[in-house]
């Protein structure tokens, strides 16, 4: 069996390293990974890869930030022309992105079976892309491997269990499987932080994009930060974003500490000593649960809707006073993590063996 997974971003590699390690060890299936470029990342050197012990891609297309029509065309043209060549069995694609989508519409297309990873999540608000590219990739899938209950369900509710040509399997996180592997390989901290921070990161635009937004969430965080200093790794685009409205921004808001983007591993160190996390990121409200964080996000609706439903996870609209009464209803919350909302750690083999077994 020969699969070709499409990536495009560092927590899709990591997502599929997971899957990596375990196909390397069985030798009736070949996987060929193909780096669309859609992240790009100057951290991602060959040290990258030998550190987080991910295979190199076999395909580097090197597509960078585009609108997201001509990002996702050229996406398409590149993955047809491997696709055609390498002639897989399987297309296999990680959650939201327009590399999961670009390789969705070419496996349809050329009728190889598509495999999504993380099916069936939905925020419900069609103004985010990622919601499209989900909606679509589902729909164009063979088989769906769903991290939760609830995106099974969701894909109840639209209908999935009466199209025959699919087929849903609950199957956890990958995630947290990369969480555990990677956890003990921690080796040291990250400068200017100590042990009692809290972790932020914001990037999504309607977050970034408004500067009264912008202003808000920033406030906010220093107001927090009087407590317990707010630790926050600047994507270059929230940054300029953030120059653009304040060039004195490291004055005006002194209990922040601004900082570069860490690498993966210093994320799970910050994980691992944080008091708690702010953002409005979807994988870092689960990385947050799997490192028994308590999380708040800057957003209205989340995917991962059992975080919020047991406690673990504040949502809170873009204002001020909400922000910091959620982030004090936090510190006054003792949880205990007991639950088994994302599997057990073994999620990767289960895909695999899933995709052996498709009938």
């Amino acid at each position: 069996m020969k699969i070709l997974t499409i990536i495009g971003a560092r927590p899709q590699f990591v997502k599929a390293a997971v899957l990596s390690r375990i196909i390397a060890k069985d030798d009736s299936v070949t996987e060929l990974l193909v780096h669309t470029g859609q992240h790009y990342d100057s951290n991602m050197s060959d040290v990258f890869f030998e550190e987080m012990q991910i295979p190199k891609p076999n395909y580097q297309l090197k597509i960078k930030s585009k609108y997201h029509g001509e990002m996702t065309a050229l996406m398409m043209i590149e993955i047809e022309k491997i696709a055609m060549e390498e002639k897989p069995d399987w297309i296999m694609v990680y959650g939201d992105t327009n590399s999961t989508l670009a390789g969705a519409l070419v496996a349809s297309k050329l009728h190889i079976k598509l495999a999504h990873v993380e099916a069936g999540l939905r925020s419900f608000n069609n103004l985010m892309p990622e919601e499209i590219n989900r909606i679509v990739t589902d729909r164009l899938s063979d088989i769906l491997f769903c991290p939760t209950d609830s995106a099974v369900k969701n894909l109840q509710m639209e209908g999935y269990q009466n199209l025959r040509d699919k087929k849903i399997v609950k199957t956890g996180d990958v995630m947290l499987d990369a969480s555990m592997f990677y956890a003990d390989k921690v080796k040291k901290g990250v400068d200017g932080v100590t042990e009692g921070f809290v972790l932020c990161t914001i990037h999504r635009p309607v977050n970034t994009d408004d500067q009264q937004h912008l202003s808000i969430i920033l406030s906010g965080l220093n107001e927090i930060g009087k407590e317990k200093k707010v630790f926050f790794p600047v994507h270059p685009r929230t940054r300029g974003k953030i120059e653009e409205m304040d060039s004195e921004y490291v004055t005006t808001y002194p209990n922040i500490i601004f900082a570069d983007p860490i690498s993966y591993f210093e994320m799970i160190w910050c994980l691992q000593n944080c008091s708690f996390v702010i953002t409005d990121s979807g994988g870092l409200q689960k990385e947050a649960y799997f490192f028994k964080k308590m999380c708040l996000t800057l957003r209205d609706e989340t995917e991962w809707v059992e975080l919020v439903e047991y406690g673990y996870n504040f949502l809170s609209s873009i204002n001020q006073e909400e922000i910091i009464e959620k982030a004090g209803k936090i510190t006054e919350t003792n949880k205990g993590f007991d639950e088994f909302l994302y599997g057990d750690g073994h999620t990767g083999q289960f895909i695999l063996d899933n995709l052996k077994n498709y009938s």
